[in-house]
C-alpha cells in the first residue's frame, strides 16, 4: 500500500501508556535525519513531568524529549494546553505554557471550546515554520464521555483534517480487541482518516501472530503499518508514570551501592529527575509509596509535589517525620526538590488557595525557611553551580517550575547555589547533612550528579549523561522503526508534500 506524505499525522492510542510519546518520538528522528524540518504535537496532555521551554513556558516533558528527536528546542506551541492534576477533580490549566488557573473538571469540560482556539493556533504557527508535524493524541480517541468538544484526539485530526495512526500495545493483551472496538467506536469520517494500525511491544515468534494479522485487515479494511517489538532496556523520559523497573544501566554493581528513598507523593510532579540515578552502577533507587515502611537507606530524597501542603500533610500522617529523623541521626542525608524543598522548611503557606484549602501549616524543620505560594509561576531554564562547601564547583543546567517564594528565617543557613543570573538559590543546613533547591535536572549533569553522590556517601565518577543516553535510545527507536515499520509508511515521512 501506498502512503501520502501529508504535513501533519497523528499518532492515537487505544489506551493509555499504549506507546504513543514513544511512537511520535521515534517517527520524528526518522523524518529528522532524513533532512526534513519537523516538529512535535500534543494538543493536550495531562501530566505532572514537565519541562520548561526556549521562550520561557511550561510543556509536557514527553514534547521535550520530542522536540530532541526533532533536533530542535522545545517550545509552547508544542503543548498549547497543559493541565497538572492537584486533586482527583480538578487540575491546573496551562495554556500557551502559563498558567491562567485551577478548574474542576466539569469547568474544564465547558472551556474547551476555548482551549481548541488555541490549540489550532499553535498547530497553524508550527505548520507555517516546518515541513512535517508529527502529532501525539491523548488517552484513547473511543472514550465515549469526553468525545463531545474533544480536543485532544479526533477532534483535533478531524479540524485540521488530518491522517491517524492507531496504534495498540500488545504486551497488555486483547490487542485485537483494542484495534477493533477502539475503530467501531468512532464515526464513519472518523474511520476513514485512520490509514492503518501498529502493535507495539511485541515478543514471541512473528509468525504465530500473522493469522491474527490477516484477519484484522481482512475485517477492518485497514494495513498492519507494522509490529514493533519490545525494546529491552530503553529508557526515554516518562511522560507521567513512574516506572517500575529501578535500573536500565547494564553495568549495575551492587557492590558498593548507596540506597536511595524517594516517596511517591500523590501529586509528585516531575519524578524524572531520578532517572540518572536510576541508571547509575553503584545507585540503589527505591520509589516507596507514602503509607508503606521506609526501607534503610543512605540518601532520602523529598521530590517535587503539585500540592506540597497535601502531600506534607499525608507524610506527617505516615511518619515520615520520625523516620527522617532517625534517618538523620543515624548518619543519612537529606535532599528536597522543589515542593520537598518547600517541606523541609519551617513554614508553608497558601493564602491564595493556588494549589489546596488547607491555608498554613509547618514544615520539617530542617532547614530555616518560610515559603509562600503565589499566583505567579517561575518557569526558567537555569544554569548554576555550587558554593556550598563539600561540593567542588560543580556545574547544573536545569530549570525551575514553582509558585513559591521561600525566605531565610532565624538562624541563616549555608547558601547552596549561585545561578548565571547572578542570583543564589537553595540551603544547606549547618550540620551539612541536607539541603534543598528549586532546580529540577540535580543529576542531569554529571559532574554535578557525581558531586551530590559523593557528599551523600559514595565515591563516584559514573554519574549517567542523560542527554547522551536520550540521543543513543532515540537511534536506536528509529532504527527499530525502520527495520519493523511499513518501508512505504517510513519513506513518507521522509517526504514533504
Amino acid at each position: 500500500m501506498a502512503f501520502s506524505a501529508p504535513n501533519t499525522l497523528m499518532v492515537q492510542g487505544c489506551t493509555s501508556d499504549a506507546g504513543k510519546s514513544v511512537m511520535v518520538a521515534g517517527l520524528c528522528r526518522i523524518a529528522a535525519r532524513a533532512g526534513v524540518s519537523v516538529a512535535p504535537f500534543k494538543p493536550q496532555n495531562m501530566a505532572l513531568n514537565s519541562a520548561v521551554t526556549i521562550d520561557g513556558g511550561e510543556i509536557g516533558r514527553a514534547q521535550a524529549v520530542q522536540a530532541q528527536a526533532c533536533n530542535i528546542e522545545p517550545h509552547t506551541d508544542m503543548n498549547p494546553i497543559l493541565l497538572k492534576p492537584s486533586s482527583d477533580t480538578g487540575a491546573q490549566v496551562i495554556v500557551h505554557g502559563h498558567a491562567i488557573g485551577a478548574m474542576q473538571a466539569s469547568k474544564y469540560h465547558d472551556y474547551k471550546k476555548v482551549a481548541k482556539q488555541a490549540v489550532l493556533e499553535s498547530h497553524q504557527r508550527l505548520d507555517s515554520r516546518y515541513q512535517k508535524i508529527i502529532v501525539e493524541g491523548a488517552g484513547s480517541p473511543a472514550e465515549i464521555n469526553l468525545r463531545h468538544n474533544d480536543i485532544a484526539n479526533m477532534g483535533f485530526a478531524e479540524a485540521v483534517d488530518c491522517p491517524v495512526v492507531l496504534i495498540a500495545d500488545i504486551d497488555r493483551g486483547g490487542v485485537f480487541a483494542h484495534l477493533v472496538g477502539t475503530l467501531d467506536l468512532l464515526s464513519p469520517s472518523e474511520q476513514n482518516r485512520v490509514i492503518g494500525f501498529i502493535i507495539n511491544r511485541f515478543r514471541g515468534d512473528i509468525k504465530l501472530l500473522e493469522p491474527g494479522l490477516t484477519w484484522l485487515e481482512e475485517r477492518t479494511g485497514k494495513p498492519v503499518i507494522g509490529v514493533v517489538p519490545y525494546l529491552s532496556n530503553f529508557f526515554l523520559d516518562a511522560e507521567d508514570a513512574i516506572s517500575t523497573a529501578q535500573v536500565t544501566n547494564d553495568n549495575q554493581d551492587q557492590r558498593e551501592s548507596l540506597k536511595v528513598v524517594v516517596p511517591v507523593l500523590a501529586r509528585i510532579s516531575n519524578h524524572t529527575d531520578f532517572d540518572a540515578l536510576r541508571m547509575h552502577p553503584n545507585v540503589d533507587l527505591n520509589f516507596v509509596a507514602v503509607d508503606q515502611p521506609c526501607p534503610a537507606a543512605d540518601l532520602i530524597i523529598l521530590p517535587g509535589s503539585k500540592n506540597v501542603l497535601g502531600d506534607l500533610a499525608a507524610l506527617k500522617l505516615a511518619g515520615w517525620h520520625t523516620h527522617i529523623e532517625k534517618h538523620l541521626r543515624y548518619g543519612g542525608k537529606v535532599i528536597g526538590i522543589c515542593g520537598g524543598y518547600q517541606m523541609l522548611g519551617n513554614t508553608l503557606a497558601d493564602p491564595h488557595e493556588i494549589e489546596t484549602a488547607i491555608g498554613k501549616t509547618t514544615g520539617f524543620g530542617l532547614l530555616n525557611i518560610d515559603t509562600t505560594l503565589f499566583p505567579e509561576k517561575q518557569l526558567k531554564q537555569v544554569d548554576a553551580e555550587f558554593i556550598a562547601p563539600g561540593f567542588g564547583r560543580a556545574k547544573i543546567k536545569g530549570y525551575e517550575i514553582h509558585c513559591g517564594v521561600s525566605q531565610p528565617s532565624g538562624e541563616r543557613n549555608n547558601q547552596l547555589l549561585t545561578l548565571s543570573s547572578g542570583q543564589n538559590d537553595g540551603f544547606i543546613n549547618n550540620d551539612g547533612n541536607v539541603f534543598g533547591t528549586y532546580l529540577h535536572g540535580l543529576f542531569d549533569e554529571p559532574s554535578a550528579a557525581n558531586a551530590i553522590l559523593n557528599w551523600a556517601g559514595l565515591e563516584s565518577d559514573s554519574a549517567a549523561d542523560l542527554s547522551e543516553i536520550r540521543e543513543h535510545q532515540l537511534e536506536r527507536l528509529a532504527d527499530c522503526l525502520e527495520e519493523h515499520l511499513n518501508p512505504d509508511f517510513t519513506q513518507s515521512l521522509k517526504r514533504t508534500c
